[in-house]
């Protein structure tokens, strides 16, 4: 059972590294971002992309644990 679950969990990685890998490939087209008067440089659109779900897998659990932490505070002052 131990083996079956490991070979499920590789194949699963497999996929999600081969759909990563398709979508680098197919999305090489240069373009530069403008955010508030900022031009960024001319990077590929996968690379724009994949930075943006980095940074918010990155950020999406420091506001959760940020919120959950004001809110037991809320609860309990002092």
């Amino acid at each position: 059972m131990r083996n079956l679950k490991r070979v499920m969990l590789a194949v699963v990685v497999l996929l999600l590294v081969l759909a990563i890998l398709a979508f680098v490939l197919e999305n090489q087209q240069p373009v530069s971002l403008l955010f508030l008067g900022w031009s960024g440089p001319h990077v590929p659109v996968s690379l724009a992309v994949l930075s943006a779900l980095l940074l918010g897998m990155l950020i999406g659990p420091f506001l959760g644990w940020f919120i959950r932490r004001t809110s037991i505070r809320s609860k309990y002052p002092g």
